[in-house]
């Protein structure tokens, strides 16, 4: 199995030459590389706003863009694992407020030091992860099922413990309390370099993405990954452990919800517990957009931060062209399908050439 999640060629017979010793043309490994009608859309996107939008090439433009994605590509990568894996999680969006919502209200509740709150919610985020795996893999419901159950769960809780505790759909103000300067550093503080001011939610972001790729190329993780996404039982029979594997996906999209529900919290003090629904459709979208199938076994992480950064594009490329923003779901769902007839193009012209 590849790194991008194609099928490794079997050996050649006695006395044929192998293949594996010839030259491979810089064209075949790039048709072979699952992100690349994403760069392709991703150039389209760019230039197109370029002609119709005059602030867009300034560089103030270039970091809001930049931190619209990382708030997606956060998210995007470890859902893209996931995908590749064969899986979904509908539940990543109130994930999110889940954690933003346990940090403040244990912070608050128990006068403790917000870093309290911090570990407390990260504990808390990956046992909601660990439920979806869990449940996943000793009930055999499709995960599309699971993590909607998780999703109206969360919803539902994000409310009503809201309101139980703090008597209003938002949270307390935590601001004034210990530890939450060092916290709004880590998770919310941004820094100017060359004129351009950057959140650090794109560190987080760029981060995430190469350990994701990472893992996905170079560990035998990753390996496990394509193999359960192409076909569990097959990777079943030749001792790959599933269970294990689908339980972590899920963790390392808790873990990112947990850095995005910090960054949301301690962005804004306060968190309106009605946040974060029908986010984990948009982080599904960067995935697909990025190369990952629906069906799994293929994709990149790589791929799913060009989605992202389609999204940050598309969502204020519209703003800086004085557009109706009403239209913006209109032209992500046109890039969507154009992206995904792309990829399907490319990766047929990739087999073609193998």
């Amino acid at each position: 199995m590849t790194g991008t999640g194609q099928p490794t060629a079997p050996a050649p017979a006695s006395g044929s030459t192998d293949e594996r010793l010839l030259r491979t043309s810089p064209l075949r490994r790039l048709l072979g590389r699952p992100e690349l009608g994403s760069v392709v859309g991703a150039l389209a996107v760019f230039l197109f706003f370029a002609v119709v939008a005059d602030s867009f090439l300034q560089l103030s433009s270039f970091g809001t863009v930049l931190y619209a994605a990382s708030t997606i590509g956060i998210m995007a990568a470890p859902v893209a694992l996931l995908m590749i894996g064969g899986e979904f999680d509908l539940s990543a969006g109130v994930m999110v407020t889940s954690s933003a919502l346990v940090s403040s209200m244990f912070s608050y509740q128990m006068t403790a030091n917000v870093w309290v709150g911090v570990f407390v919610s990260l504990l808390v985020t990956l046992a909601f992860g660990a439920f979806n795996g869990f449940m996943l893999t000793r009930t055999k419901l499709p995960s599309f099922i699971i993590t909607l159950g998780t999703f109206l769960m969360l919803t539902g809780l994000n409310l009503g413990l809201t309101k139980l505790i703090s008597g209003t759909v938002s949270t307390k103000g935590i601001g004034d309390m210990w530890g939450f300067d060092s916290a709004h550093a880590v998770f919310a503080s941004q820094l100017t370099l060359g004129g351009v001011e950057l959140k650090v939610t794109i560190l987080w972001w760029l981060v995430l993405v190469a350990v994701a790729t990472w893992i996905l190329i170079r560990t035998r993780f990753g390996n496990w990954i394509f193999a359960v996404g192409g076909d569990e039982s097959a990777a079943r029979a030749v001792g790959v452990p599933v269970i294990r594997t689908k339980i972590g996906l899920y963790l390392g999209v808790a873990f990112a919800a947990w850095v995005s529900g910090q960054h949301l919290l301690f962005s804004f003090d306060v968190v309106q517990s009605g946040e974060g629904v029908g986010n984990e459709l948009i982080y599904i979208i960067a995935a697909v957009i990025g190369g990952c199938l629906i069906t799994g076994g293929y994709g990149s992480a790589i791929g799913s931060a060009v989605g992202a950064v389609i999204f940050g594009m598309t969502s204020k490329g519209i703003v800086y062209a004085e557009w109706n923003p009403d239209w913006f779901k209109f032209f992500l769902g046109a890039m969507l399908l154009l992206a995904t007839l792309l990829n399907a193009w490319v990766r047929k012209r990739a087999e073609a050439t193998t």
